[in-house]
């Protein structure tokens, strides 16, 4: 099994494992209530109270498993029998209270839900606390704390709240589908949606019909995953679960610099459109900016537009680290070029549900990017890449990015270009820390993966955007 950062990654993968292993064995109907106990094979329970809710939480994650990426499902969902272990949160009177007469609290609170004991303890009524956090400003020994769930801690977008049965539910209105809170949520109650029953029969269905083939195009933070072997045996394994062809989006990445390197040009003023999280960020809360966020399409799509205009009728899976790309993938703009997207974590679990031994396969080479196209699974690659691409086209414009990871970086910088205040042409956002070597579905999350990021970059054959492009088999007929 893959060296996963939590007990929570490893479920998700058990799960993904048990259900794809019963889709090869074609008995998927027969022993789909039977995949619970795989899981969880007791008699104890290993991680709650009671082993028929752990097996109850499995055939949910089950559900979420087999959704289809056609569906009007959404993408992050909160499983709400598995979130009622987290207390609820917001402002608590914690033992720091003194039993203080000057009432600092309940004089702020425009609620007024603050009484006091016998002692004169302070205490909060949450059915009338709406979690201003007046109290806590004006307490004079700090003794008020906010209490935050984790999920509603890492959601910078305040898309999480409680419900009234106590459990999270998400504001799709809000939510950007970072899969921040998937990552984040210590009992796993926060998944997002897989696709693996359809990948599997779209490659069964490929080889029963020649003229049908399915690619695979590979994010380009492969390269810090799947410790202990090499790229080259994961693209082997990536082969043997049926995949014709193995691409890397590091190439769409390329064709990417080089028609956004136009745009800004052009423009004047723009923001990428990679990361498909900080595309909905921005048309969610700053639709007054959304017109400058680049009209050229993401790595996944542009390469996923390349292959199937030079081999009619294939079909396109994407694999990498992000839960957004989930999304992304069922946008109009996109739709056509991409038809299912899979995670590290998944792909993983098809390995070994396969039993495919990574470690005794050849390397494969595959469709290759350049060290710039590569470069984009960290933050700051975009903008190398686009002044790379401005000076292989003999352009005298720089590209003067600003550099944003984290929505509070991001949300930062918006705003202060809202208000004029800017002193850069190109905006490259990035929701997850440090880029896509931080996104939720990487199997780990090491402080040495921006080391092994520039390692996979600067490995690459080509050091010209140009010269990647000319080389890859997949942009010529």
């Amino acid at each position: 099994m893959a060296k996963f950062d939590t007990r929570v990654q490893e479920l998700r993968y058990e799960v993904v494992k048990a259900v794809a292993k019963h889709i090869y064995a074609n008995d998927l109907k027969e022993k789909i209530f039977d995949i619970s106990k795989e899981v969880i094979p007791g008699p104890k329970p290993s991680m709650r109270c009671c082993i028929y809710k752990e097996r109850h939480i499995v055939n949910e994650r089950i559900k979420l498993t087999l959704h289809s990426s056609d569906s009007e499902s959404k993408v992050i969902n909160v499983i709400p029998v598995a979130c009622d272990e987290c207390p609820l949160g917001g402002y608590t009177v914690s033992d720091e209270c003194r039993g203080c007469i000057a009432h600092r609290c309940i004089n702020a609170c425009p609620k007024k839900c603050i009484t006091f004991d016998d002692k004169l303890r302070a205490h909060i009524d949450k059915s009338k606390c709406i979690n201003c956090g007046l109290c806590a400003k004006n307490c004079p020994y700090q003794a008020i704390e906010n209490r935050v769930r984790p999920c509603e801690r890492a959601c910078k977008q305040k898309a999480i709240s409680p419900s009234e049965d106590g459990s999270a539910k998400i504001n799709y209105e809000r939510c950007i589908e970072c899969g921040a809170c998937v990552y984040t949520c210590p009992f796993g109650a926060i998944v997002d949606e897989g696709y693996i029953k359809e990948i599997i029969d779209m490659i069964r269905d490929s080889e029963n019909n020649t003229k049908y083939q399915v690619y695979a195009v590979v994010a380009p933070s492969i390269g810090t995953n799947f410790y202990g072997y090499t790229t080259g045996q994961v693209v082997s394994a990536i082969k043997k679960l049926g995949f014709y062809r193995v691409v890397e989006a590091a190439l769409g990445a390329d064709l990417v610099a080089l028609e956004e390197s136009k745009e800004l040009a052009k423009k004047g003023l723009l923001t990428s459109s990679c990361c498909p999280a900080f595309v909905n960020y921005v048309e969610k809360f700053y639709p007054e900016l959304k017109d400058y966020v680049s009209h050229t399409l993401s790595p996944m799509a542009m390469i996923g537009k390349t292959i199937k205009e030079h081999k009619k009728g294939c079909k396109v899976v994407f694999i990498g680290p992000c839960t957004a790309k989930k999304g992304e993938v069922r946008k109009d703009s996109v739709r056509p070029y991409i038809d299912s997207v899979l995670t590290f974590e998944e792909l993983q679990a098809l390995i070994d549900a396969k039993e495919i031994d990574i470690g005794s396969l050849e390397d494969s080479h595959f469709e290759y990017g350049s060290e710039f196209g590569r470069g984009f699974a960290k933050c700051g690659g975009l903008t190398n890449a686009v002044n790379q691409a401005l000076k292989e086209d003999g352009s005298d414009f720089i590209a003067k990015g600003i550099i944003c990871d984290g929505i509070d970086n991001i949300k930062m910088t918006l705003n202060k270009w809202k208000t004029g205040n800017k002193d850069f042409n190109f905006f490259e956002g990035m929701v997850c820390s440090g880029g896509c070597i931080g996104g939720p579905c990487n199997l780990t999350h090491e402080i040495r993966d921006k080391l092994m990021a520039d390692k996979f970059s600067h490995t690459s054959e080509s050091k010209e955007i140009k010269a990647a492009i000319d080389k890859a088999k997949v942009t010529k007929k």
